[in-house]
């Protein structure tokens, strides 16, 4: 029986568009629907339609019936396609932030890393094909909250604090989820100069070994079959930093691992491939670059420049966050220790 509370009445919409054209419907729904999985994706919601009758369940409801009644009209001078769905829900996003401040101006605030004991406790894992992934600690709950709700959100902190790994598996599933189209997985190769025409081989066998770790994930996530078979057909793309220049990629899941070493020029240019209906994960350690001496990091300079940008998140973890043998967490605590020290001499 449905629900005839006031809180009930927000969660369903019902609603018709008005005129009942059966070619402005298609236009709005978009090929096999694909408009409409879009927007529920994006808002979170379930759309129902018979005709031009439309029946939209869950918490953004309103919202949703608001964002395809003003799509329905633009039906009558335009063609919908993706993109124009993606731009009238950032449109729509960036009207509803003045009534949302909270956690969407968060860029560079370390101290809003560590929720409040207890807080993320129901925050649920993230489903793969192999299980469920869950995070280990309040900094990776809330790293996996950010992400979730963000469209850039950067994890800065030591080795083994799963800052990789997490973002990998958030991508897989929003993936399975069909909230994004393909992942793309970014890592400088910076290692070998970039010049990797020096390295013996094909293209793939130069850049993989860079890649080592987010494949690693991959693999665990979805087995080696389906991850080839992803890979085959460009769901899932790894490539070097350099592959992004002139690229935009829409409805994406994009990682860029070990961003610590890139320069200034590389971290703007890969921020701005971030398309309509895409999400990016930045990854790094400030104290890890292998950059020529001389050359300021990209990470840290884009720390700074983004702080308070709206849509921008990003989560410290510290030592005690480390998940790999106890003796590691240690020896980062140990650094971690001794480079204030050497700060000051």
């Amino acid at each position: 029986m449905p629900d005839a509370t006031p809180a009930g009445r927000a969660l369903l919409r019902e609603f018709t568009l008005d005129p009942a054209d059966n070619e402005r419907l298609a236009n709005l729904c978009g090929p096999l629907d694909d408009n409409l999985r879009s927007v529920e994706a994006r808002l979170g919601v379930e759309i129902r339609r018979r005709g031009s009758a439309f029946r939209v369940q869950g918490e953004r409801a309103a919202a949703c019936e608001a964002l395809l009644r003003d799509l329905f009209r633009a039906t009558a001078t335009e063609e919908i396609t993706p993109a124009a769905v993606n731009l009238a829900l950032r449109d729509h996003a960036d009207d509803a932030a003045g009534t949302h401040d909270a956690g969407t101006h968060d860029a560079g605030t370390r101290d809003a890393g560590t929720p409040e004991a207890g807080a993320l406790d129901d925050e649920p894992g993230l489903r793969v094909l192999r299980g469920t992934i869950r995070a280990r600690g309040p900094n990776q709950k809330e790293y996996l909250r950010r992400i979730r709700r963000h469209d850039l959100t950067f994890g800065v902190g030591p080795a083994g604090t799963g800052k990789t790994y997490l973002a990998v598996a958030c991508a897989v599933e929003a993936l399975q989820n069909d909230q994004v189209r393909r992942i793309v997985l970014v890592r400088p190769a910076v290692e070998a100069g970039e010049r990797l025409g020096f390295l013996p081989g094909d293209l793939s066998q130069k850049v993989d070994p860079y890649l080592r770790p987010m494949y690693d994930a991959l693999y665990e996530m979805l087995g080696f079959d389906r991850v080839a078979k992803l890979i085959e057909r460009n769901v899932i793309e790894v490539a070097p930093l350099a592959f992004m220049r002139g690229r935009s990629l829409n409805d994406s899941f994009i990682i860029l691992d070990e961003s610590q070493n890139t320069t200034v020029e590389q971290m703007k240019m890969f921020l701005t491939r971030i398309g309509f209906g895409s999400r990016a994960v930045v990854t790094g350690d400030p104290t890890q670059t292998d950059l020529p001496p001389g050359r300021a990091s990209g990470l840290r300079h884009a720390l700074e420049v983004l702080r308070g940008v709206t849509g921008v998140a990003v989560q410290y973890f510290e030592a005690r966050d480390v998940v790999r043998h106890p003796l590691v967490q240690r020896i980062v605590q140990a650094y971690e220790a001794r480079e204030p020290r050497e700060g000051e001499s």
